[in-house]
Parts: structure tokens; C-alpha cells; sequence
């Protein structure tokens, strides 16, 4: 394996699928063990351990926290306590306090943090981001961003933990489009909005428990405002609560066109630019970012950046400051009064 990032992958659930597709594909990094609470659940070809194994593993670089949000903190915690470098599912955390705890503990460690969502690396966001700093569209000056969903007890055969603490539409989903956000338009420096629970129950419907039905102690509507700190002013909405729509999922508006930014939940997608000179909506061929990426991407980008000593770009302290946006959003519907986001972030390098 040379001088390859050697991976333990934590967390044998829906997602892990993806990652185990994508890491032997990717340079710098491999997968070397896995663990699960669930001793049933195994990776074919991948040594298994336990938890608690795989952190002492004298052959695991980092740990791959691909655990439920509700346990993220205290998995990334054990990682770094055993001096492993962490990459995380989103969200960081379930709050601010243990997020900053990962955090200081990483630096206290000498270790670092990533965080998902890595999509931002791929074409899509990447080429949007191009667009932006090129001009293309002037100066920014606003943006939206929509995620709506009829809910997905729809399809996951457990979905109890998307609607307590750490789940919801906006910590679930919205640190795809906030992170896109912030990577497009720089960090946010306050917010306001409004929220609702308009279902106290869903019924799973799908897999062996289908029919079941299980309580929601979530918002599922979360509409909201951000002002971003070079004055551009997001208008988000965030719900379970939407059968079918045709809004758009980003577009950024400046002072000299728009601009259509694919799906923040995959790596590539169409980006779109509507200019005076030119009012139609034209394509915008792929100029930037990882081509074919998948989940895992911002793994080999960590480990990359620590073979160049340089800064990875899906890091903790990006991941803390989307934690901060949408604990002080939801803080922002609780008290019905803008609310300060006390964190900032640089903007992360671009994907050539």
C-alpha cells in the first residue's frame, strides 16, 4: 500500500455502500479495516474489527465516522483520543459545544478533521465557483437555495434517526446546500426564519418494519434568510413536507446575470448562465473540479494535503461554521429574532 492514508471505516450503514465503491478508485488512500456495533454487518474483503479495535489499530491512519449523527462526536472523540486523523459523515456534530470539543481536540492531538459533504470537490460546484469568481455574473448579491421532499420514511427502511436531534431537513440535507453556499458566497454572518412540525408521526414505508409508525420530534419546514458576510443576502428552504415542486436547487443572482448551480447532493450535474448579452439559459462545459468523483473524494483530498502540508478543503472548521449557520437558524425560529453565527471560515481552495 506504499504511503497510502490507510482507512478504518466505522459505521456499516446506508451510506458506507458508496464510500467502499469509491476508495479503491481513489490516489493516496486505502481501505484497511471496518467496524459496526452490529456484528452482522460486514465489508467483503475488508478486515473486520471492533470499535474499539480498529481506534488502537496500529495500521489505521484515520478513522471514517460513517456513524448516525447522534453518535458522530463521540466516535470522531475516541478517534482522535487514539491519534488518528478523523473524516466524518455530516453533520460534524449535533451542536456547536460538541463540535468545538472534536475540534480542540484534534488540535490538541495534532490531528485533523474532515467532514462531509465532499460533492462541493466534483464539476458541479466547482465550475459554479469558477463562474462566480470569474465575474461571470458580476457581483453576487443574492442567491436561493431549495431542498423539498415528501420525507424519507418513503424509502429508508429506518428512518426514525432523520427526525430526531441532529436529523430534520436542515441538519440531514442542508449541509450540502450550506456548504455550497459558503463555497460559492463565503461565510454567513446572521440569519433569520421560521419553522414547523406539520406531521407529529410518520409511517415507515418501506423494508421489513413497513407500516410502522414513529413520532417526529423535528422541524420538517424550515424556511430561512442568510447574510453572508460580502452582503449577499440567501433565501433557504428545507422540507419534508413537499410531494412535488419545480423550484431550483441554487442559483446565485449578480449584478450582471444568473447563475444555476446543479444539485449540492451529487458531484456533477449542468451549471447554467443567463447574461443580458446573452438571455438565454446557456451550458457551462465542466472547467473545474474532480471529474467522476464520488463519496470518499474529500478523503483523498485530506490525504493529499497532508503529504503537501497544506489545507484540506473538506475541513472541521468549515464543518463547524454550516453547524453554527443551522443551530443559529433553527435558534433564529425558536426566538423569532435574528440571530449573530459567531463563527466564520475562509472560503476552501478551489478544485482545479
Amino acid at each position: 500500500m506504499g504511503d497510502a492514508l490507510r482507512v478504518g471505516m466505522v459505521g456499516i450503514g446506508n451510506i458506507s455502500g458508496q464510500y467502499v465503491d469509491t476508495l479503491p478508485r481513489l490516489p493516496g488512500v486505502a481501505l484497511v479495516a471496518a467496524a459496526d456495533l452490529d456484528p452482522a454487518r460486514q465489508v467483503p474483503g475488508v478486515r473486520m474489527l471492533t470499535p474499539a479495535e480498529l481506534y488502537e489499530s496500529s495500521d489505521v491512519d484515520l478513522v471514517l465516522n460513517l456513524t448516525v449523527p447522534q453518535a458522530h462526536a463521540t466516535v470522531s472523540l475516541s478517534a482522535i483520543a487514539a491519534g488518528k486523523h478523523v473524516y466524518s459523515e455530516k453533520p460534524l456534530a449535533l451542536s456547536t459545544v460538541e463540535g468545538q470539543e472534536v475540534l480542540s481536540a484534534a488540535t490538541a492531538a495534532g490531528v485533523r478533521v474532515g467532514c462531509a459533504p465532499d460533492t462541493v470537490l466534483g464539476t458541479g460546484t466547482q465550475t459554479a465557483r469558477q463562474c462566480v469568481d470569474s465575474g461571470m455574473i458580476g457581483e453576487p448579491v443574492a442567491a436561493t437555495a431549495f431542498m423539498v421532499t415528501p420525507g424519507h420514511e418513503l424509502w429508508h427502511p429506518a428512518p426514525e434517526f432523520y427526525y430526531q436531534p441532529g436529523g430534520g431537513p436542515l441538519f440531514d440535507m442542508g449541509p450540502y446546500y450550506l456548504t455550497a453556499l459558503v463555497t460559492l458566497l463565503g461565510p454567513v454572518r446572521r440569519v433569520t426564519g421560521l419553522a414547523s412540525t406539520p406531521q407529529a408521526s410518520r409511517v415507515i414505508g418501506s423494508g421489513p418494519r413497513a407500516g410502522t409508525r414513529f413520532p417526529v420530534t423535528v422541524p420538517t419546514h424550515i424556511t430561512g434568510t442568510l447574510e453572508h458576510e460580502n452582503g449577499a443576502l440567501t433565501t433557504l428552504l428545507m422540507s419534508f413536507d413537499v410531494w412535488a415542486a419545480t423550484l431550483p436547487r441554487i442559483e446565485v443572482y449578480g449584478t450582471a446575470g444568473s447563475l444555476s448551480v446543479p444539485d449540492p447532493n451529487n458531484f456533477d450535474g449542468e451549471v447554467r448562465v443567463y447574461t443580458p448579452e446573452s438571455p438565454t439559459w446557456q451550458p457551462v462545459p465542466p472547467s473545474a473540479g474532480h471529474r467522476d468523483a464520488g463519496r470518499g473524494t474529500g478523503v483523498a483530498d485530506l490525504a493529499a494535503a497532508l503529504r503537501t502540508n497544506t489545507d484540506h478543503r473538506a475541513n472541521g472548521t468549515l464543518a463547524y461554521h454550516v453547524l453554527d449557520i443551522m443551530e443559529s437558524l433553527l435558534r433564529a425560529t425558536e426566538t423569532a429574532q435574528t440571530q449573530q453565527v459567531a463563527s466564520t471560515t475562509p472560503r476552501p481552495t478551489p478544485v482545479p
